[in-house]
């Protein structure tokens, strides 16, 4: 498992969002306070984000833990932006140990991170695979369950579906497949999208001026929101919607 998270709104620096929060993102890399799968997230961490003018986002991605990244902290403090997504790693068994698995993951003006696993991995791989054309698996990310998640919804945005749509049929085709749980998270820089399939997430909004979506609260504040299992979330600073996902859904 992982934990991540995704900011949207008046321009901030990284460090506010990632670093100096009691119970932040930083902090839940060695101690998660909800994490339900493993006990710490030291296989690798990465941020995204959007700079003004550039369609295409940035990012830093290593596969150390984040507390040894000593240009970390710096460069938090660094990155001011308006869009932010970022996560800390617990790796799958079987998966790549390098940060070519390390999210955020990126493409066609997207960044996207997996909270989860695909059960039976790496077994798994070869009924999933069969949903990608060959083109499309020499084009993975990584060799890990993340970047075969991330194929199979970047082929629905790609091809102009509405992104809570195109999330929520990759969650149904995935979970038809196997045993997973799929907290996914996306976003262009204008809206973040995200799915709850097995483990928690929490949303704040500060109507008209920010909004932020994480696996769980960075301080004991007011305002978080706990979003429930199984939903697709839609959030930008002026709005958050969150609908269930298909009941019918294995």
């Amino acid at each position: 498992m992982c934990r991540h998270l995704a900011y949207l709104g008046t321009p901030v620096a990284a460090t506010e969002v990632l670093v100096e929060p009691p119970y932040g993102l930083y902090r839940q890399s060695w101690a998660p306070r909800l994490q339900r799968y493993g006990t710490v997230n030291a296989d690798g961490f990465g941020l995204g984000w959007f700079v003004e003018g550039d369609p295409q986002p940035v990012r830093y991605r290593r596969a150390v833990p984040i507390w040894a990244d000593e240009n970390l902290t710096d460069l938090a403090r660094a990155i001011r932006t308006t869009a932010l997504l970022a996560a800390v790693r617990s790796a799958t068994a079987g998966t790549s140990p390098d940060e070519s698995a390390a999210a955020p993951y990126r493409g066609d003006g997207w960044l996207f991170s997996h909270n989860g696993a695909l059960g039976g991995w790496p077994g798994t791989a070869t009924a999933l695979a069969g949903l990608l054309t060959p083109g499309e698996l020499l084009e993975l990310a990584a060799r890990c369950d993340s970047a075969l998640v991330w194929a199979l919804l970047r082929r629905r945005l790609a091809g102009g579906q509405e992104v809570g749509a195109a999330l929520a049929d990759t969650v149904a085709e995935v979970a038809a497949h196997t045993e997973a749980r799929l907290n996914l998270l996306v976003t262009d820089g204008r809206v973040i999208a995200a799915t709850t399939w097995g483990d928690t997430l929490f949303h704040r909004l500060e109507l008209g001026r920010s909004v932020l979506v994480a696996s769980e609260p960075g301080d004991d504040g007011p305002g978080w929101v706990p979003v429930p299992d199984r939903s697709v979330l839609l959030a930008t600073p002026d709005a958050v919607t969150i609908r269930p996902l298909d009941p019918a859904t294995p």
